[in-house]
């Protein structure tokens, strides 16, 4: 079966990574920002809660004005949604797993965009994206997402002290994007969440944009049933206030089930891979024959 384990991954290794422009698939090195036995390394690795999660962050983050601005105003996302969630999902792995100097050139690279854009919402009201306040919602959203999406599918006994340490772990990045305040705890997470919801709305764009999410293809019938099952259980996952403020329905018993079956069917492809295995310092470059 091992051969049916390479072409999956060959295959997820193409749809994450743009191998026109010389990307690869970030390996796990000993000299990464965070240490090997961090939670950061073992939530930020499984591909299908990580992508679960970063739908579910995604339309959290939009309901606030200032975030859809800033998509709306800054991004081509009606052309390439799939892009903007691939370079998100590169960014995690690229802080969380590749050695640290790439990792914060990634963050340099960020917080330079974010401060040169800026722009006014429809009510007039003038924002920046390197606002802490707003990176700081978007930092939350991102993390409480990516965790719980982690929890339900994949380790439901988690601790709440592993709960709180992923958290903590991840301040590190959402401090170095220019986020403040950054929660380092789960209660103080949920905190800053709920303080925020009198600031967030629903709107003609909300409903443009959410849609363009739910609706992502990525070519292929597997890959696009893939996709669903993973919007399905995106937008389950939101708080239900959210979830309501979207007008989403709640996933099936049957997508949740299929999203739990790819999610164990991943983890065994990825059993075994170069992705998998801890690099020492001195390979700076992509070991030939790994990328599989």
């Amino acid at each position: 079966m091992e051969f049916v384990k390479i072409a999956i991954r060959r295959r997820i290794n193409e749809l994450f990574n743009d191998y026109e422009r010389g990307e690869r698939p970030a390996l796990r090195r000993a000299d990464a920002l965070f240490p090997t036995d961090s939670v950061a390394w073992r939530v930020n690795g499984d591909i299908v809660t990580m992508m679960i999660g970063g739908v579910s962050g995604l339309l959290l983050q939009m309901l606030h004005p200032a975030v859809l601005a800033g998509v709306w105003d800054h991004s081509d996302f009606r052309a390439d949604m799939h892009g903007r969630l691939r370079r998100t999902a590169k960014f995690i792995a690229v802080t969380t797993y590749d050695h640290a100097a790439a990792g914060n050139a990634a963050i340099d690279k960020v917080r330079r965009i974010h401060d040169k854009l800026a722009g006014t919402l429809p009510d007039g009201t003038a924002y920046r994206v390197s606002d802490p306040a707003l990176l700081a919602w978007v930092h939350v959203t991102e993390t409480i997402s990516f965790l719980d999406s982690w929890v339900r599918y994949a380790e439901p006994t988690m601790s709440a002290a592993d709960q709180d340490a992923y958290l903590a772990e991840m301040a590190r990045i959402g401090r170095a994007l220019g986020a403040d305040p950054v929660p380092t705890n789960r209660a103080d997470a949920e905190a800053l969440i709920q303080s925020m919801r009198p600031q967030l709305k629903a709107d003609a764009r909300t409903v443009e944009v959410a849609a363009l999410v739910m609706r992502q293809k990525v070519g292929g019938v597997f890959e696009d049933i893939s996709a669903d099952l993973i919007m399905q259980a995106g937008a389950d996952l939101l708080p239900d206030w959210a979830r309501e403020m979207h007008g989403l329905p709640k996933a099936s018993p049957v997508a949740k089930a299929g999203a739990r079956t790819m999610q164990r069917t991943l983890d065994w492809t990825y059993t075994g891979s170069p992705n998998r295995q801890v690099w020492p310092p001195e390979v700076l470059v992509w070991p030939t024959g790994a990328p599989r």
